[in-house]
């Protein structure tokens, strides 16, 4: 069993990661507002796996459990203490699922790529994302973090990073 400290390695739930003028920083129910706010974003919902709006009580259960469950890591990304989006976290099995959402007045500025490889080599491998067909923003942000597309259904493509590159 791994514990919530295991998954981003030499890190604790009050730890940032930092890369240049970026820095993920663990969410808390503080950040709940935001976070609903830019979950029922309509253009998060469109290529989201629930497209549903979500009502806050429901968000904030859920966000709430999210936060004390040990295979669950939440981090907000921020940019000169700016926070631009999120990056989710989930161990599952042996494996990093991460899922991600750039806040809506930080889109197009290739903050989402930076985001998640940040977090990409931070944490232990393999890593994958379940990304909507019609999402290419995500998709290319997994292609950046070095995922490769490794299957795909009607709805979602699966990438995959199983190792770092050898340079």
């Amino acid at each position: 069993f791994v514990s919530i400290r295991q998954l981003v390695p030499s890190s604790s739930r009050t730890d940032e990661i930092k890369f240049k003028e970026l820095h993920l920083i663990p969410a808390t129910v503080d950040d709940g507002d935001l976070l609903l706010e830019w979950r029922n974003d309509p253009a998060a919902r469109s290529v989201s796996r629930n497209k549903d709006t979500i009502s806050k009580e429901e968000h904030f259960e859920w966000l709430k459990a999210s936060l004390i469950n040990e295979n669950r890591q939440i981090f907000i990304a921020q940019e000169d203490k700016i926070s631009i989006g999120v990056v989710r976290v989930d161990k599952i099995n042996d494996i990093q699922e991460l899922s991600w959402t750039v806040a809506p007045s930080a889109r197009g500025r290739g903050l989402g790529k930076k985001i998640v490889s940040i977090l990409v080599t931070s944490l232990p491998l393999p890593v994958a994302a379940r990304v909507n067909r019609g999402n290419e923003a995500s998709i290319k942000i997994a292609e950046y973090a070095g995922m490769k597309l490794i299957e795909e259904d009607e709805e979602f493509y699966l990438f995959r990073r199983d190792s770092m590159p050898t340079d």
